[in-house]
């Protein structure tokens, strides 16, 4: 059983930096790709960047790109996101979520290829 535990939000101001982990268990996670995905109060859920365990690929969301930096630690099961420069409209319910790899990497973007999710965690960004 694949669970996902994501920690780290939390209340920071615009400009400043917070970061994001997410454990992962219940599996051997090098054959994975971990996402992020974030929630904006009623909107749809949407895809914030993503990494390839095997190799450490990465791939972000425009909006994010050059500010965020999705990283694994191997030996602790847990990837981070890692996030700078923080504007209000970063403020959202951040998600953790895994998918079986695949080499076909549009699936990557798109939350409904990914059948493990975390619970998520809080971000508010205050102006």
């Amino acid at each position: 059983q694949v669970q996902l535990v994501e920690s780290g939000g939390g209340v920071v101001p615009a400009g400043g930096s917070l970061r994001l982990s997410c454990a992962a268990s219940g599996r051997t996670f090098s054959s994975f790709v971990m996402g992020w995905f974030r929630q904006h109060p009623g909107t749809e859920r949407e895809f914030v960047g993503a990494i390839r365990w095997s190799d450490g690929s990465t791939y972000y969301a425009d909006s994010v790109k050059g500010r965020f930096t999705i990283s694994r630690d191997n030996a602790e099961n847990t990837v981070y996101l890692q996030m700078s420069t923080l504007k209000p409209e970063d403020t959202a319910v951040y998600y953790c979520a895994a998918q079986l790899v695949t080499y076909y990497t549009g699936y990557y973007y798109r939350k409904d290829a990914y059948p493990y999710w975390g619970q998520g965690t809080q971000v508010t960004v205050s102006s």
